[in-house]
């Protein structure tokens, strides 16, 4: 008789977990170095106004992140098992997927003015995401140090391999690199974070920009870029809480 094993949440994190890790140092495929020659290639057609808006929009909304009281999380929640923390963090991912996707799909097609009006919107769902799952896993983002976290998750999520390896293990070795966090926010790498993101999103914005399809391609980008985001924020926060042993959580 075939025997079942019997696999506690925390193991099936811990396993999830170890995927996601496997994922994050993957070097990149022949097929993933011709998709970003291909980006390049779309990222010279692209507007130049469409790449100074994205940036515009990138560059505020972090800096909101950073220094607004736009953004909160609540008070962080303590005494919860895992488990129970990431039923709560998948119903608020589900949650701002449908709602990125009815913005996408609503300014869908509509040309490069409402396109760009789209990306404060869609960073705004990213952003008050991060700040909710932040306050789940029981980190209170009042502290400078955690809204730079969430920068390099966001960061994480949305950068070619070679940025991505390089930001992963700021975020493995998390404990030791927030001691050399710079004091001035006007320090931290703002050109880079701005680039990564536009560069990781252009060819989206641009299909969304073509009539017929827009709309579909705006909900389907917006639903598929945030469910990223929720899945590297969940993956970065068992990350530390597993460094620091999860077994405080159950």
């Amino acid at each position: 008789m075939e025997k079942f094993e019997i696999v506690s949440y925390n193991e099936k994190a811990q396993r999830e977990l170890d995927f996601w890790k496997e994922k994050m140092v993957k070097k990149p495929s022949f097929t993933n170095k011709l998709a970003k020659n291909f980006q390049n290639k779309i990222n010279s057609l692209i507007p130049e106004k469409f790449h100074e808006g994205i940036t515009a929009v990138v560059k505020n909304m972090s800096r909101t992140v950073l220094f607004g009281s736009r953004f909160t999380s609540g008070k962080p929640l303590n005494d919860l098992s895992l488990e129970e923390r990431e039923v709560k963090i998948r119903r608020k991912i589900d949650s701002y997927k449908k709602v990125g996707a009815a913005s996408g799909a609503w300014i869908g097609a509509g040309g490069i003015l409402l396109a760009l009006a789209d990306l404060p919107v869609l960073m705004s769902i990213k952003m008050k995401l991060l700040f909710a799952i932040a306050g789940a896993y029981g980190y209170d983002i009042r502290n400078y140090q955690e809204r730079l976290f969430i920068l390099y998750i966001f960061q994480l999520a949305f950068s070619s391999h070679e940025k991505r390896a390089e930001v992963y293990q700021k975020i493995l070795t998390w404990e030791e690199h927030r001691k050399e966090l710079p004091e001035n926010i006007n320090d931290f790498d703002w050109r880079t974070f701005q680039q990564e993101y536009r560069d990781y999103i252009d060819i989206a914005k641009l299909l969304q920009l073509i009539p017929g399809i827009g709309a579909f391609v705006g909900a389907y980008a917006n639903h598929q870029l945030v469910d990223k985001l929720g899945e590297t924020a969940m993956n970065a926060y068992r990350l530390r809480l597993l460094n620091n042993s999860i077994e405080k959580l159950d």
